[in-house]
């Protein structure tokens, strides 16, 4: 598999990616669940929907929610599945404000616990969760082995491992709508709303060179995972990966 070129958000080599990604963040945090619906038109919830009730019959219980972001995908799940505990991990401290005021609207702080971290450097004990999940998280990895390695070290022997994440539509005339809209459109409606229009740029650059689908499924065998299976939603826009230890 060829090497993917590594996109940062803003045009500076003073910072790292992680750096530039943590910055981007914290900028558009207030804005971040409005956009994700309205660029989406909600599909995104849909998304997440599908992907966790994927894992329905696993009965997750003790969960790592990578890149939690405003902590959707957490609450999402403690709806679907009968979470005993999930721990959500970003590294934006103001998307975890966000994230926080929601779990505590939602009275779910016995459940759900958000905290500042680095994805790439997990404080946990290897075989620490019986299933770790990130949703539009692992394409801001700097290091995308790293941090794929680390999800797989803190899960536990034939533990699952969730991720949804952007890919790229190869059916016409779609393929062609898709990059028209994340190239131009998208970046405009962000200026508009986020103040931020480097964020929304940085998403179409981030997602033309994430490898998907089988490239993708190659960096999970090569960072420990088994029994790796992809499923495409939206004819390709997004594409859930399941993968076991």
């Amino acid at each position: 598999m060829a090497e993917y070129k590594k996109i940062t958000p803003y045009d500076s080599d003073e910072d790292s990616k992680k750096a530039q990604v943590t910055s981007m963040f914290d900028k558009v945090a207030p804005y971040y669940d409005f956009l994700n619906r309205l660029l989406s038109l909600r599909v995104d919830v849909l998304w997440r929907k599908k992907a966790l009730r994927m894992l329905k019959k696993n009965n997750p219980k003790n969960i790592l929610d990578i890149a939690t972001g405003t902590a959707d995908l957490a609450i999402m799940s403690t709806k679907i599945w009968s979470p005993e505990k999930i721990i959500g991990l970003d590294i934006s401290k103001e998307m975890l404000r966000v994230g926080q005021t929601k779990v505590d609207k939602k009275d779910l702080t016995s459940i759900i616990s958000l905290e500042q971290g680095d994805s790439e450097n997990l404080r946990f004990n290897d075989g620490s969760f019986d299933t770790v999940m990130a949703a539009f998280g692992v394409r801001n990895f700097e290091n995308l082995e790293r941090g794929l390695s680390e999800m797989n070290r803190v899960l536990q022997k034939n533990g699952t491992c969730m991720i949804l994440e952007f890919s790229k539509p190869k059916i016409f005339p779609l393929k062609q709508i898709f990059n028209a809209y994340f190239k131009y459109i998208l970046p405009v409606i962000g200026k508009l709303t986020s103040k931020d229009p480097k964020a929304y740029e940085y998403l179409y650059e981030s997602v033309q060179v994430f490898p998907d689908y089988d490239n993708f499924a190659s960096i999970l065998k090569k960072t420990g995972f088994v029994d790796i299976t992809y499923k495409p939603l939206s004819f390709g826009i997004c594409t859930i990966y399941l993968a076991k230890k």
